[in-house]
């Protein structure tokens, strides 16, 4: 039973994903294999045999995607495997494209 004066609204809400970045690493002829193997297992949680592919798509054609995530997420991801890649003296180098 409606009240008179009354009035309903129709709320719409359109929910989007958001964007995804891929993140691409690129290769180097300084960073170690196995850090580059522990940089995707420990910070971008791949399976060891995923992490030993993608560090050997790396050396083997000089980068490759390794995920694709939300940008927030992309880029803290990659502040976290440049910082500590400084912190053990390598010259590592990651960067974010639009997916």
């Amino acid at each position: 039973m409606a009240i008179q004066g009354e009035t309903r609204e129709k709320t719409r809400i359109n929910i989007r994903e958001p964007k995804h970045y891929r993140v691409i690493m690129h290769n180097d002829d300084f960073t170690s294999m196995d850090f580059v193997v522990d940089i995707l297992v420990e910070i971008f949680h791949k399976a060891e045999m995923e992490a030993e592919r993608l560090m050997l798509m790396v050396h083997e054609t000089g980068k490759a995607a390794i995920g694709s995530y939300p940008y927030d997420i992309a880029v803290t991801k990659v502040q976290a495997a440049t910082t500590r890649a400084k912190e053990e003296g390598f010259p590592f180098r990651m960067t974010i494209e639009e997916a």
